[in-house]
């Protein structure tokens, strides 16, 4: 079986192999979802808990298995869950601890995306971000606008830090394709 390089260096909390990842496999987990459940904000929010727990238990996935089974077959245990709670709320609860080995992608260095949304003026920016869903609009604004840590967006959402930095991802990249797309 030959080993993923991407998942190997976000094993060792490499943020460009987690970025690459989420980028590469979100569309499929998500329309697996769209399939499932018919409803785009419950695909999504079962996609972002999905990538979430991966990167948590990212140590624990055997290369023996394609990578996109292990993603999917999370999904439907997220999804199972969701169903079962049968509340309109999807984040569960998370004690302290687990919180703590939150995967940790590092806060500094800023990614393409990151460069790409800092070259465009103010008034431009705010217009591409009002394109985005009202959640990543959300975290974008805590972020850069409020320049709130992750922990204290998690706090503030009150959602886990793992949810939270998935978010960010994925916001920042469709915040990015936006951009290109206007140029």
């Amino acid at each position: 079986m030959e080993i993923n390089p991407h998942i190997e260096k976000a094993k060792k909390g490499d943020q460009v192999a987690f970025t690459y990842l989420l980028d590469h496999y979100w569309n499929e987990v998500y329309g697996f979802m769209l399939k499932r459940t018919e409803n785009e904000t419950d695909a999504e929010d079962i996609t972002i808990e999905t990538f979430s727990k991966a990167f948590d238990k990212l140590s624990t996935y055997n290369p023996e298995f394609q990578f996109n089974t292990w993603l999917i077959a999370i999904a439907k245990n997220v999804h199972i869950d969701l169903l079962r709670k049968k509340k309109s709320t999807l984040f569960v609860e998370i004690t302290d601890e687990e919180d703590q080995q939150a995967y940790n992608i590092a806060d500094t260095s800023p990614s393409a995306e990151d460069e790409l949304i800092t070259e465009q003026n103010l008034s431009q920016l705010l217009q591409f971000i009002k394109e985005l869903k009202p959640h990543y609009q959300e975290v974008i604004q805590l972020r850069y606008f409020q320049e709130m840590s992750y922990q204290e967006i998690a706090e503030q959402l009150e959602e886990p830090l793992s949810n939270v930095k998935i978010k960010l991802l994925r916001a920042k990249k469709l915040l990015a394709e936006i951009i290109q797309t206007k140029r």
